[in-house]
């Protein structure tokens, strides 16, 4: 069971959330009400819950963590929204509702994507934090996003729609689709707190295994779980015949893939002074989650 405090920082990365984003009763009325339909009321908050986990350990006071953990958010909502859209994975359900393309039009899901990546450092540029943190904040969610991470790995991913990559080629994807906002987060946290180089390649070292096991997960649960317990539709890396863990290495493979991961993000904890205690409990988290 997740610790009563990741409860709390969902809530408030919601209220952050909230707070940022355009009203619905306000103009562009349509485009404002996809920003929220695609960030608001859903999700797993895995990557605020990283930069709380990873800032708090170090020392950092929560409060001022709030704008970085929603701005990671804001970008992984807009990469679900571009995600969904029928040049990319076409799906039609997201987080137990329809998709924002769906639910609005074609459009308006591109333009809301756009929007929202936009937000996310317009927030960072107007945080109440020294100049030298929010230029750090913004370098690390650029890096993560763009060619050199989550849109790169996205782009791999679709040339190999259709073929099996090798294991090294894979870890390498979703290193870059997955991985990267995910190191991004844990960076942030630990920028808050005023880690030095050092301490942050050691929790590079957890977030790279975390980000990995992530994805094995996630490629478990599409062939494991119900469309209703994943809250999207199952079975869409099968019969899209992306490559995967579980394509790769079996199930049985895949599944020891996990715990081997798991006992890495162990080992690169123990590393680290502090108390790291939740940034284990999320990586036990994202390991045992069934949906």
């Amino acid at each position: 069971m997740a610790p009563e405090v990741f409860t709390r920082w969902a809530a408030r990365t919601e209220a952050t959330l909230d707070r940022l984003l355009p009203a619905d009763t306000a103009e562009p009325r349509r485009l404002h009400a996809a920003m929220r339909h695609a960030t608001l009321g859903g999700g797993k908050r895995m990557r605020p819950l990283l930069v709380y986990a990873a800032g708090t350990a170090l020392g950092a006071d929560e409060a001022s963590l709030d704008l970085p953990a929603a701005a990671v958010e804001l970008v992984h909502a807009y990469s679900l929204v571009h995600d969904d859209l029928p040049a990319m994975d076409d799906d039609d359900m997201r987080r137990g509702r329809p998709t924002v393309h769906v639910a609005f039009d074609e459009a308006t899901a591109i333009l809301a994507g756009d929007a929202l990546q936009t937000l996310a450092f317009e927030a960072l540029a107007d945080a109440a934090a020294p100049a030298e943190l929010r230029a750090g904040w913004m370098q690390s969610l650029a890096r993560a996003s763009g060619a050199g991470g989550m849109c790169g790995g996205q782009a791999l991913d679709i040339d190999a729609t259709g073929s099996q990559l090798p294991l090294e080629a894979l870890q390498r994807m979703h290193s870059l689709k997955t991985g990267a906002l995910i190191r991004a987060a844990v960076r942030m946290g630990a920028l808050g707190a005023g880690a030095d180089e050092a301490r942050l390649r050691q929790l590079d070292r957890y977030a790279d295994a975390l980000g990995l096991a992530f994805q094995v997960r996630d490629d478990l649960l599409d062939i494991e779980a119900s469309s209703e317990a994943l809250g999207k539709t199952a079975g869409k890396d099968v019969a899209q015949a992306k490559s995967t863990y579980p394509a790769l290495l079996g199930v049985d493979g895949a599944r020891a893939k996990l715990g081997q991961l798991a006992a890495e993000m162990r080992a690169a904890l123990e590393e680290i002074d502090g108390d790291c205690s939740l940034l284990q409990a999320l990586g036990e988290l994202a390991v045992r989650r069934d949906h």
